[in-house]
């Protein structure tokens, strides 16, 4: 999948909850869906103004220019329904963190070792949010049986966040060696 449709199934699954603004767009992909993915005001905008020219979403404006409120179209929801359901191409990772350390040698041990606690710290920031996170969807499962679709993201960001505290804590003990 290029990076215009998971652009556009961003866009559109964000809009399938409510209608929203492009800066609400960009907001609730980015506290709702930020423990695993993430989307630009530069992908946003003219990812809205092309799903409003095919008639997938449309917008509210109430005579403003700034702030439109988009909504999606019975046509928009069957298309993310399709997005939804196209096979998932693998993209290839992009890890500064571990670029840097491939490269170690070069730094040092001493400047890995600092990159490495600042990799857990971020780990262990990660896992308390998304832990605080859990425990809210846990709550809301009995009452939104849509709440265990969040919480299974959710889940997998608690999960690699423990696998990353566990792999600084044995990278640390072997630069230590």
């Amino acid at each position: 999948m290029s990076r215009q449709p998971t652009t556009e199934l961003a866009v559109l699954g964000a809009l399938s909850v409510e209608p929203m603004s492009g800066y609400a767009v960009r907001a609730d992909i980015t506290g709702t869906l930020g423990h695993f993915w993430s989307e630009s005001f530069g992908q946003i905008y003219p990812t809205l103004a092309r799903l409003e020219a095919e008639g997938l979403v449309v917008r509210d404006a109430e005579g403003k220019t700034s702030g439109s409120t988009f909504r999606l179209t019975p046509t928009g929801r069957a298309r993310l329904v399709d997005l939804l359901g196209d096979p998932i191409a693998p993209s290839p990772p992009r890890n500064g963190t571990l670029l840097r350390l491939f490269f170690g040698g070069l730094l040092g041990a001493d400047a890995c070792v600092e990159i490495l606690r600042e990799s857990r710290a971020r780990a262990e920031e990660q896992l308390a949010m998304l832990s605080a996170l859990r425990m809210e969807l846990e709550a809301e499962v009995a009452s939104d049986p849509d709440a265990r679709y969040r919480l299974i993201t959710v889940l997998a960001g608690v999960h690699s966040a423990r696998a990353a505290v566990t792999w600084a804590d044995e990278s640390l003990a072997l630069l230590a060696a």
